[in-house]
């Protein structure tokens, strides 16, 4: 019997070579290669700058501050997610309106979403869930038709796109594309995770990356996320290290959610090799494919003339199959040594959620797609010959 694990780091020595030289260098809180990891982010995403912090949910609560979105303000966001994408709206205090799935799919119904669109919506939250993009080309039509309903504050962001903003979720999705375009280039602004399950990792962090605006300066864009996300201090150590450069100020009582060096090492030595890693995810993938057809189950494509996904996750649904069957298979796996999970839990299911007032009775095409999801493992530590037992105990499982 094998041991197949869910999701462990793919850790080499390139990446435990670029700790160790940040270790030895003495900067081991955020400094040169944090800075040449932004450089390389952007570069990869298409965009002129990137903003590493310490989470993904950081960049996308930073995202909501900088734009002026808060009390009285309404961001929609899919119901079927994990919480990162819905409590930074809580934490910034405007009101959380969550759409259901498509029905048979994941991915939110984008009829109800035009639906929800009101005067006090500022914000739309995609997420790229699996690491497949989402349309955005439906989800920008839809904002430029509900063009006539935004009222902007006084911040200059919402001013100068004037409509609803496309914040997306990307952290399953770095590496992706939507139509030739790296996600990361496609929304106003994309918000990565680079935990320590995700492709590329940091072991705890992430990135921010947003499209040009017309009359907005990236340069002080990017000096806005370094402010909230040290202190409001106007100056990093970085700066400060040079000669009679002490001085500084506090420009606002913000946060604390820089990112370090010695996680920007580990990421530096991903970035390094991640079109092999990607390269590898998708070998897998399309072995999951061909070993599982013609089983009662459904799965996700990934890859498509318009979509390109970074191979996060591979989902299957057990056909016809309820949540007690769903998780007698999961058990059946892990007898077998396969690490299974599931991906996700609806948000309206979660204690936290219900008692902001969302009951999954509304979300109907979300448990749909819960009640009989399951994750098999996907990461670039697994051999062909794990694919083939994984395979295997999922045919097993499923007499």
């Amino acid at each position: 019997m094998r041991n197949v694990l869910f999701s462990p780091p793919d850790i080499t020595a390139a990446e435990i070579n670029e700790v160790v030289e940040a270790l030895k260098s003495g900067w081991i809180t955020t400094g040169p290669k944090t800075k040449k990891l932004e450089r390389l982010v952007a570069e990869r995403c298409h965009t002129s700058k990137a903003a590493c912090l310490n989470s993904n949910t950081a960049c996308a609560e930073i995202t909501l501050r900088i734009v002026g979105i808060g009390a009285g303000d309404e961001v929609i966001v899919p119901a079927y997610t994990y919480t990162a994408t819905a409590s930074v709206v809580e934490h910034v205090g405007a009101k959380l309106v969550m759409i259901d799935c498509e029905h048979g799919k994941f991915t939110m119904d984008y009829s109800q979403l035009e639906a929800a669109i009101t005067e006090r919506t500022k914000a739309i939250v995609p997420v790229d869930l699996f690491g497949i993009p989402c349309d955005y080309d439906k989800i920008f039509d839809i904002v430029e038709r509900k063009k006539n309903l935004f009222q902007p504050s006084e911040n200059p962001i919402q001013k100068a796109l004037s409509r609803v903003i496309v914040m997306a979720d990307g952290a399953h999705s770095f590496g992706a594309s939507y139509k030739k375009s790296p996600i990361g280039s496609v929304a106003d602004f994309t918000n990565f995770s680079f935990h320590a399950v995700k492709n590329l990792t940091t072991a705890e962090g992430g990135a921010v990356t947003w499209k040009d605006i017309e009359g907005i300066d990236n340069d002080e864009l990017y000096h806005q996320y370094m402010l909230f996300s040290l202190h409001g201090q106007s100056k990093d150590a970085l700066a400060k290290t040079k000669l009679g450069a002490w001085e500084y100020d506090i420009v606002g009582p913000w946060y604390k959610c820089n990112m370090t060096d010695v996680c920007a090492g580990i990421g530096l030595g991903q970035i390094k090799r991640y079109d092999e890693i990607l390269s590898r995810r998708r070998e897998i993938i399309d072995r999951y494919n061909k070993g599982l057809m013609g089983l009662p189950i459904t799965v996700l494509t990934h890859y498509t003339s318009d979509v390109i996904s970074s191979g996060h996750l591979y989902i299957i649904n057990l056909n016809d199959k309820n949540v007690e069957q769903r998780d007698k298979f999961i058990e059946k796996m892990a007898e077998l040594g396969v690490a299974t999970n599931v991906h996700y839990k609806p948000l309206p299911m979660h204690t936290g959620y219900k008692k902001l007032g969302f009951k999954i009775e509304d979300y109907s095409n979300a448990y749909e797609q819960f009640k009989n999801v399951v994750t098999l493992p996907l990461h670039t530590c697994l051999s062909d010959e794990d694919v083939d037992y994984v395979v295997e105990c999922v045919k097993k499982c499923l007499k």
